[in-house]
């Protein structure tokens, strides 16, 4: 279990890093999500705010206060083990913005223990099953290259 000032700090450093590297130039997007659904064209997070993406890349805005979430913990975990730290890019989590969004309502209005914990477990199965099927997928093409060498 990560320590929420520790959570909090790595977050501030990663957006730090991802701020200075981004400072190319690149066509805006023509939609950015946000936590409250404002739209924001800044590359940078508004004041007591940090920015993640969504699996789907679609961009969020979301609290500080919000890491106190169990379940924005889990997720972080969860996304370092998928895609790791990012030294040069953004945080990715490991879920649609559709999900996103549901946890950013559901957050935002307390959720419960007990909700959060299926959330976690519908985040959970739903990578494992992708990365199932993506294992299924590999093993089939070596199938299809082994019977077309006959």
């Amino acid at each position: 279990m990560i320590n929420p000032k520790k959570l909090i700090k790595m977050a501030r450093e990663w957006q730090k890093v991802a701020a200075i590297r981004r400072k190319r130039i690149s066509l805006p997007r023509t939609r950015q999500y946000l936590g409250a659904g404002h739209c924001n064209t800044s590359s940078v997070a508004d004041k007591g705010h940090f920015v993640v993406y969504t699996a789907d890349q679609r961009r969020f805005m979301i609290p500080l206060v919000y890491l106190n979430s169990e379940i924005f913990r889990e997720l972080f975990e969860m996304s370092e083990e998928e895609f790791g730290l990012p030294s040069d890019g953004p945080i990715t989590l490991p879920c649609d913005s559709f999900f996103m969004e549901y946890i950013l309502f559901l957050v935002q209005r307390g959720v419960a223990k007990n909700l959060e914990k299926a959330l976690l477990t519908s985040v959970a199965y739903t990578q494992s099953s992708s990365s199932i099927s993506s294992q299924q997928e590999q093993k089939n093409s070596r199938l299809l290259v082994c019977s077309n060498d006959r």
